[in-house]
């Protein structure tokens, strides 16, 4: 069953916004070193190839693409919520994507023009949240990769996220369990213990259960079909697919 309608909305009749300003200062002091691959943003470097093929992937078995073709995305639009600097943005728009890219840091977005120009790719970047956008407006993917660790209600955010979605569309989700491991390793190890995040970028509180993903999007009539856990070596200084999701995990949900 669908959430209520006005639960996007506040009684004024403005959309009602999920975004955290703390969240989004705390982002947008990094937007200048987004695109380095050995500043305080190398953890995300690491992991993006795992994120680009796992999203690529179910994208072409959905949509019934060849993988292998360069241009494999072409036709297809994607919204990539909380984009960044565009690490997500660039290498699908190479695979003939339409991308359209948002975040309320306008200082990441700034950073995100200035690189796709450098690149000479046209990526439809914009300063806005998803609770702005034109209802009208649909994709064939919505993106939410570390995204709803950091907004302020997680079912409204889903709720406008599913809203985007034309019929049969994709969803893909990247976020962190809550438990005594993901404490462990996600916050006292990657912010205090190997200082690969800023003290401060994640709050444990707000970290969502699989179980709890499942009912947000059990209530925006989505379903989850396929999920895996996103596990490090630290011997390979690798990230890799794993049926471990106690701390980082992706999932692909689909309209039921």
């Amino acid at each position: 069953m669908a959430m209520q309608q006005n639960s996007s909305a506040n009684f004024s009749g403005a959309p009602a916004s999920t975004v955290d300003p703390a969240e989004v200062a705390k982002f947008s002091k990094l937007s200048d070193e987004w695109w380095d691959p050995h500043g305080k943003m190398a953890p995300l470097h690491k992991i993006n190839p795992l994120r680009l093929t796992y999203i690529r992937d179910a994208a072409c078995r959905k949509f019934e693409r060849n993988v292998k073709s360069l241009n494999c995305l072409s036709g297809l639009r994607i919204l990539d919520i909380g984009c960044g600097a565009g690490l997500l943005c660039e290498p699908f728009t190479r695979l003939g994507a339409q991308v359209i890219g948002i975040d309320p840091s306008a200082s990441n977005i700034a950073a995100a023009r200035l690189h796709a120009d450098k690149g000479h790719l046209s990526i439809d970047y914009r300063c806005t949240t998803v609770e702005q956008m034109d209802g009208r407006e649909r994709f064939d993917v919505v993106l939410a990769m570390e995204v709803i660790e950091h907004v302020t209600d997680v079912g409204m955010f889903l709720n406008r996220c599913a809203a985007m979605l034309k019929p049969g569309g994709l969803m893909v989700i990247s976020t962190i369990n809550r438990n005594w491991k993901s404490f462990a390793l996600a916050i006292v190890g990657a912010e205090y213990v190997l200082r690969w995040l800023p003290r401060g970028t994640h709050q444990w509180d707000k970290f969502v259960t699989p179980d709890e993903l499942a009912h947000h999007l059990h209530n925006n009539e989505l379903a989850i079909t396929e999920q895996a856990g996103v596990v490090y070596s630290p011997f390979a200084d690798h990230w890799s697919l794993s049926a471990d999701m106690d701390v980082n995990y992706m999932v692909v949900a689909e309209g039921v």
